[in-house]
């Protein structure tokens, strides 16, 4: 089910550090849009000052972060951290890519509002984004 006009939600989308796989982050984005979404995403090698510098440009009402490289409990606190400092709101950070499950339960300790790994469906993905950002 799509969203109306006047609920389009805004969704930045990155793939955190020096990763080189965005496949994810791009059937992410394809699910997102096709619920209604606009999604801004902005693509490979950044890191967490970049993301929230752009989510506080754009006004997003969500973060997805593809993490493929290993630096997901370093980096992904670290937007949680920014983006309470930098934009004064918390806003959902969704996390994605390969994460070992040990890691899932510190990242949502740490702030992270949904980790999903490989495999996940898109359908889930897109409506956890839909619950978080209502």
């Amino acid at each position: 089910m799509e969203m109306s006009a006047n609920m389009t939600k805004r969704v930045l989308l990155a793939n955190l550090g020096l990763d080189g796989h965005q496949m994810g982050a791009l059937v992410v984005a394809q699910g997102l849009r096709e619920a209604g979404f606009e999604v801004i995403y902005l693509g490979l090698n950044q890191m967490s000052e970049d993301i929230v510098a752009a989510a506080l440009q754009e006004d997003v009402d969500a973060i997805g972060v593809s993490s493929m490289c290993g630096i997901h409990i370093e980096a992904l606190p670290e937007v949680i951290r920014l983006v309470r400092e930098k934009m004064g709101r918390d806003i959902p950070v969704i996390a994605g890519g390969i994460i070992p499950e040990e890691d899932v339960a510190v990242l949502k300790r740490a702030g992270v509002a949904e980790v999903f790994r490989p495999g996940s469906p898109i359908k889930i993905i897109v409506e956890s984004f839909k619950n978080l950002c209502s």
